[in-house]
């Protein structure tokens, strides 16, 4: 399974949170699942951190991704496409980008984000 973690998602494994549901938390875990966190997910929570809106316990986000055995999934030109003409279903522009990456890529979403079952996208209920 190819999941991509929604901002909430990358949180809650990262601080072993109980919010992550025992089912999201088991396919990330699973050796077989390929992991990704999209770079629109450390920009996004980047900037939150920097408004002083998230504090992040002085974790640095892009080595959470290698040290966790995540993949880093950068933004590229088709994705960019993509999420301009998707529905605004969603007003989040980062979850926008998300939507457009795991339908190019092919990902299933692991979030608890209700707006996003409007897309047509496989998604992991965190």
């Amino acid at each position: 399974m190819k999941l991509l973690l929604d901002s909430h998602a990358f949180l809650w494994w990262l601080a072993g949170d109980p919010k992550l549901g025992a089912a999201a938390r088991q396919a990330v875990a699973d050796p077989a699942a390929t992991v990704f966190v999209s770079a629109a997910t450390i920009w996004e929570l980047s900037i939150k951190a920097a408004l002083g809106r998230l504090d992040l316990g002085g974790a640095d986000l892009v080595e959470e991704i290698a040290g966790n055995a995540f993949v880093e999934l950068p933004i590229n030109a088709r994705h960019a496409l993509a999420a301009a003409y998707l529905p605004r279903h969603h007003g989040d522009p980062f979850d926008r980008m998300l939507v457009a990456q795991a339908q190019i890529e092919g990902l299933t979403v692991v979030s608890r984000d209700a707006a996003l079952r409007a897309y047509e996208i496989q998604i992991l209920p965190a």
